[in-house]
């Protein structure tokens, strides 16, 4: 993931031990930051992962959502 400074908008998942974490970041339109962090059920496939981070990521209005499969 490129370094989008801190006005960026951010989700990336990441595998580990077969669970796929989400962490993002990003801005409401009242200005406030708001972050993300995946739930223990959404971190059991890729998948239910990649459904939960779009959610989010339309919500938020981020752009891109990144994966890495390996460390």
């Amino acid at each position: 993931m490129p370094d989008l400074g801190d006005e960026g908008r951010w989700l990336i998942i990441e595998a580990n031990d077969g669970k796929f974490y989400g962490t993002g970041g990003s801005w409401k339109r009242s200005g406030e930051w708001v972050g993300y962090g995946s739930l223990s059920e959404d971190d059991v496939s890729l998948d239910a992962a990649l459904a939960a981070a779009h959610q989010w990521a339309a919500k938020y209005d981020v752009p891109t959502i990144w994966v890495q499969l390996a460390p």
